[in-house]
């Protein structure tokens, strides 16, 4: 697995999480445990929605830097 989640990314992916799990809980819904999908990506650092998209929010080195 290559990383393909960059920090922002990572970021809004924690927020997004702990927003959808916590409206889960004061509904008293399950459908919260979805939160834990945005978690689990930002914590792996790799998306699977983003390999067949070819998208990659990861900085790449600088190759330049002689």
């Amino acid at each position: 697995m290559q990383c393909n989640v960059g920090k922002s990314d990572k970021v809004f992916r924690v927020v997004l999480g702990l927003v959808i799990l916590a409206i889960g809980l004061m509904s008293h819904s399950w459908w919260g445990l979805i939160g834990l999908v945005p978690l689990a990506t930002a914590a792996l650092g790799w998306c699977p929605a983003y390999m067949p998209l070819g998208i990659s929010t990861c900085q790449k080195p600088d190759s330049d830097s002689d």
